[in-house]
């Protein structure tokens, strides 16, 4: 499977691969559980089977792990949407896909920790946010080369941005269980926001 960079980050001294993913694997199992707040290093390497130490190979803090674990899953949504657009089918159905399933992949995500959605923002608000950044700057790069015309990377920003309110961290603990209704809620958002743009005169007349 061809990685991004949303999908890596390296540090010197990185420890190997197999290494690094199960230190991931028991740090969402660990946000799922204690939190973030009372997630330890040390707890996090007797779960990955390694030690300590091996862990600060491939992270230098906590919060880097905590970013991790989301560039992980953002890595996922990424690959996602490029299946979808490299599909096959109508553009628009592509499109409204594509911006679902980016809404549902993370909503799937934070459910299984949904107390560590505000820990982590309040911990390290200025890492996360700029991470954030990134991934919707390359999830808008999938939607925008789909659209391929006339201010095609305005109209898929304005897209990523359009359906971000339904995205976890816009939602309560409680509105988080509710998927099918977000999921409802997303699907009529995509909906709206695809017509619209496939509708602009500019693209009618490219």
């Amino acid at each position: 499977m061809k990685m991004t960079r949303l999908a890596i980050r390296s540090y010197p001294g990185e420890a190997p691969p197999g290494a690094r993913d199960r230190i991931l694997d028991a740090a969402d199992e660990a946000l799922g559980t204690v939190g973030f707040k009372h997630m330890r290093i040390e707890d996090l390497s007797r779960a990955a089977g390694i030690a300590k130490g091996t862990v600060y190979l491939s992270f230098p803090s906590k919060s880097e792990i905590a970013l991790a674990c989301i560039d992980r899953m953002a890595a996922r949504v990424l690959e996602r949407m490029r299946a979808m657009a490299a599909g096959t089918g109508p553009v628009e159905a592509r499109l409204r896909k594509a911006l679902v399933e980016r809404v549902l992949i993370r909503l799937d995500y934070a459910r299984t920790h949904p107390m560590s959605v505000d820990e982590i923002l309040a911990a390290i608000r200025p890492e996360l946010l700029a991470r954030r950044e990134e991934h919707f700057a390359a999830e808008a790069r999938v939607l925008a080369a789909l659209l391929d015309g006339p201010g095609a990377a305005e109209t898929a920003r304005a897209m990523v941005v359009a359906t971000n309110a339904l995205l976890p961290y816009s939602l309560s603990v409680h509105e988080m269980g509710r998927r099918a209704e977000i999921a409802r809620k997303a699907d009529r958002v995509a909906r709206l926001v695809v017509q619209g743009a496939l509708s602009h005169p500019r693209r009618r007349s490219a």
